[in-house]
């Protein structure tokens, strides 16, 4: 696969915006700068220190999770209910399913962390992952929302957990890799954010696609088939995802190489990660925000549908003259409503992330972010099902407060796998990082999972019901508010046991680059 690769060549127009990274900054180091010895990167001298990142390279590594978010958020707005009301599963079985997809990563994602760790090809250790990876990562995407139009509701749940599982394990297979590419781009911490700000950029852009398009994409496709209609989103979606993926991986380089002397040693490699107490609170923070933004997430399209009053919210969509019927009222309304929130988030990650850690520091900018977040996610519970104008307010109030802190989670995340190496003289970026996803996925399916058996809990009947009862509106309207909010005040308390503050990442950084400028000197008279 290496040497069918090789030959392939991107139009010179293309690259001129993407790769230059050795006329605008001498400090990038091409993988041809880096060769093997002894089963060991040994670096060229023409690394500089500080280890810029050309604007051009950021934004195509940015691309890599536009793609993976054109199938990430639509598991976490999307899944269940398309489970409930496409395949007609009952919503505990629905919610098992993602749960069990979910739990599958605890054994894949540290598995493929310790591969890519281990990795070594002509494009470094964590690169090609996202070339092998691209095709049946968008294959798997398109199955998990396909209906084969099996009768058996038995067969349909086998049907839809085989597929579910298979997507999350190509999605760990391919987003690991990437996001432990972000770890080794740069250990500059201006530029590790800046990287991360432009990457979350892209990921808002996604997320307003996705959250925002999907269902009036669905309605104009399916017509009057509604599962021809999800049939051809996703595949539009899939085939852009590929060629996003694709840019990404031509355009992004290896700088940061462990140590010149590390042994391969898995024991090691498990034990410096899971004793370091950065990577122990970071995964905590991260199993409550994802189980805690799919439950709401999630539940938010049932509340739409079901808890807001279908004439208020056309009068309200009257009002900027969106919708001609009240039929189209919740699918305009709901894309509306996700649409600000990525406006919202766009715009807070642009002007407000970037500097308020760089002045602060990311832990006390994620400690106030979160505390404001959980605030605005528990008043989800006040409004009547006519207050459609408060739902919108309470929306742009906790996506601003949000915002700042979705690119600094990954952020922090490299700077636990810098804080392994300063502790252990040792480096395992690709499984610090697959620790912390499979956090992110078992949250993920887990929020999913219990809003799913919350809602079926209080009586909600899946398929094509127009109405629910009382009882599951108030499901619905806890998995929407009370609940996430009570689960983001884990992620406050884990945020707290988090020792990285500012002054000490400065120090940490400056050690480990005086580190490795002492081993290049040693590779080279070797």
């Amino acid at each position: 696969m290496l040497q069918i690769y090789k030959k392939i060549s991107i139009p010179s127009v293309f690259f001129r915006f993407f790769l230059s990274n050795e006329t605008q900054h001498k400090a990038s180091v091409t993988n041809e700068n880096v060769i093997f010895h002894n089963s060991t990167y040994l670096c060229s001298m023409k690394q500089n220190i500080t280890q810029k990142v050309s604007f051009g390279e950021k934004v195509g590594y940015s691309l890599g999770d536009a793609a993976a978010n054109l199938v990430f958020q639509m598991m976490v707005m999307f899944q269940l209910k398309f489970y409930t009301d496409v395949f007609g599963l009952d919503g505990t079985v629905a919610g098992s399913i993602l749960m069990i997809g979910s739990l599958s990563s605890v054994i894949v994602d540290p598995s493929v962390g310790l591969l890519a760790d281990r990795t070594k090809s002509r494009w470094g250790k964590f690169r090609p992952w996202i070339l092998w990876t691209a095709i049946p990562f968008c294959i798997f995407y398109i199955l998990a929302f396909y209906n084969p139009g099996i009768e058996d509701k038995a067969m349909v749940a086998v049907y839809a957990t085989i597929s579910y599982v298979l997507l999350m394990t190509v999605y760990s297979s391919n987003n690991i890799p990437y996001t432990s590419l972000g770890g080794v781009m740069t250990s500059d911490i201006k530029e590790r954010t800046s990287s991360t700000t432009i990457r979350f950029i892209a990921v808002t852009i996604a997320q307003f696609v996705v959250q925002g398009l999907t269902l009036p994409m669905v309605n104009h496709f399916g017509h009057d088939n509604v599962q021809r209609g999800w049939l051809s989103t996703i595949s539009i979606f899939a085939c852009v995802a590929f060629v996003l993926f694709m840019v990404a991986f031509f355009v992004s380089r290896e700088r940061i190489q462990p140590p010149p002397h590390q042994e391969v040693n898995i024991k090691e490699d498990i034990k410096s990660t899971f004793s370091d107490i950065p990577w122990s609170a970071l995964f905590l923070l991260t199993f409550a925000l994802f189980i805690t933004l799919a439950m709401w997430s999630s539940a938010m399209s049932f509340y739409f549908q079901y808890n807001v009053d279908q004439k208020s919210l056309y009068d309200f969509l009257r009002v900027f003259k969106l919708v001609d019927s009240i039929d189209d009222a919740y699918a305009v309304g709901f894309s509306l409503f996700n649409i600000v929130a990525a406006v919202v988030q766009f715009i807070g990650v642009i002007t407000l992330s970037r500097y308020l850690a760089n002045k602060y520091g990311k832990k006390k900018v994620f400690i106030v972010c979160l505390t404001l977040t959980t605030f605005f996610t528990f008043l989800f519970y006040l409004p009547s099902p006519t207050d459609v104008g408060l739902l919108f307010v309470l929306n742009i109030m906790k996506s601003l407060s949000y915002a700042p802190t979705i690119p600094l989670l990954w952020a922090m995340i490299a700077d636990v796998a810098d804080h392994i190496e300063y502790e252990n003289y040792r480096r395992a970026t690709g499984f610090c990082f697959s620790g912390i996803t499979a956090a992110l996925k078992v949250g993920l399916g887990l929020g999913g999972a219990v809003a799913g058996i919350i809602i079926s809990a209080f009586g909600y009947q899946p398929g094509s019901v127009s109405i629910q009862n009382e009882s599951a509106m108030e499901g619905i309207r806890l998995v929407s508010s009370i609940v996430p909010a009570l689960l983001f005040c884990v992620g406050i308390a884990a945020l707290y046991l988090y020792p990285i503050t500012k002054e000490y990442n400065e120090n940490m950084q400056a050690e480990l680059a005086a580190r490795r400028k002492q081993n290049e000197k040693e590779d080279i008279e070797l």
